[in-house]
């Protein structure tokens, strides 16, 4: 099964991101002796394996079924002589010793948000100044950070680029970003399989952990509860917490008292809307992020009828974009008009 599996191995290594494919697939090894209709790979952890089942599985068997020539099943398992509770970070394998591992969740963080792409103004400057100081000394500057403001604002752009700037100093840093009902998951998953030891050990070895929208943990108690015990933790070991939300901490419906006042020991800072010339600023940057050659007059008047969410703006500029390449028309004032 083993040259099997690496035919399997190369296809996903050309068809997955780097990061996916180091994350989640190189660390499954076959198993020998389960028969030969089946290929059994073991994962390091339940958290890799839960993963693989849900996203890659699927995809794993059309590929075996093709370097075998016929139909065959995949069975996951846990690797043998590992602790079921025991979670670990997958280790890619070792080409040269130059290389690093790559951490579990890491995967999760997109790229493409930096700080060297978000663009500052007046309505959110404190919120990147303190991002940055956070990304540059974890657990030292502020911690939590908690970062607030309304739908569309660039709140999980600034969680994201601390991740990012974080992995790119420590290769070696445990990062993991996760929107809250990704936690609210995780913790019915530790119901259904009784592995919340296993979930504890893992939330709790952490060296930087990013929420977003925290208030999506409104009346769930035994979540509040778990991430009361993981804040403690982490901050006790002087790892970085970053949390955003779309409200003010104290103004959470639902969340417990014992929360909401450790959100305060740290910095909470806003977001608000972006005024006029940052708005013009941000069309022109993600217009120069595709390449595009745009006007300030169409920067401007997409500015001016967009008023609130930086989404919005985005939206805007995309759908007057894909207006003049479907109409093969130039960009101009009166095409966005």
């Amino acid at each position: 099964m083993q040259n099997l599996w690496d035919a399997c191995l190369r296809r996903l290594e050309q068809e997955l991101p780097a990061q996916q494919f180091n994350t989640w697939i190189r660390p499954l090894a076959p198993e020998a002796g389960a028969g030969a209709d089946t290929l059994v790979l073991a994962a390091p952890n339940r958290f890799v394996l839960e993963l693989v089942r849900e996203r890659f599985v699927a995809r794993i068997e059309r590929l075996a079924a093709e370097a075998a020539g016929r139909d065959l099943g995949v069975r996951l398992v846990l690797a043998r002589g590992i602790d079921a509770a025991a979670p670990r970070a997958p280790q890619p394998a070792q080409h040269g010793a130059s290389e690093v591992p790559t951490i579990l969740e890491r995967g999760r963080l997109n790229r493409a948000f930096s700080f060297d792409s978000f663009v500052t103004g007046k309505a959110n400057q404190l919120a990147r100044a303190a991002a940055i100081q956070v990304a540059e000394n974890p657990g030292i500057s502020y911690n939590p950070l908690f970062i607030y403001g309304g739908v569309g604002l660039g709140k999980t752009h600034l969680l994201q680029a601390i991740g990012n700037q974080l992995a790119d100093q420590r290769p070696q840093a445990r990062i993991r970003y996760c929107h809250a009902e990704q936690y609210v998951t995780d913790v019915v998953r530790a119901y259904q399989q009784k592995s919340f030891d296993e979930f504890k050990r893992y939330y709790h070895s952490l060296d930087l952990l990013l929420i977003d929208d925290i208030q999506f943990f409104s009346n769930k108690g035994r979540t509040q509860e778990e991430f009361f015990y993981a804040f403690n933790a982490l901050v006790e070991a002087r790892k970085q917490i970053v949390i955003t939300c779309d409200t003010y901490p104290k103004e959470i419906a639902g969340m417990e008292e014992r929360l909401i006042s450790r959100f305060g020991w740290g910095l909470t800072v806003a977001i608000e809307p972006p005024e006029l010339e940052m708005r013009v600023a941000i069309v022109l940057k993600k217009a120069e992020a595709d390449s595009i050659e745009l006007s300030e007059d169409i920067a401007f008047f997409i500015a001016k009828h967009i008023r609130s969410i930086v989404r919005e703006l985005e939206g805007a500029l995309k759908e007057v974009l894909a207006f003049a390449r479907f109409s093969n028309r130039e960009l101009s004032l009166d095409l966005a008009k």
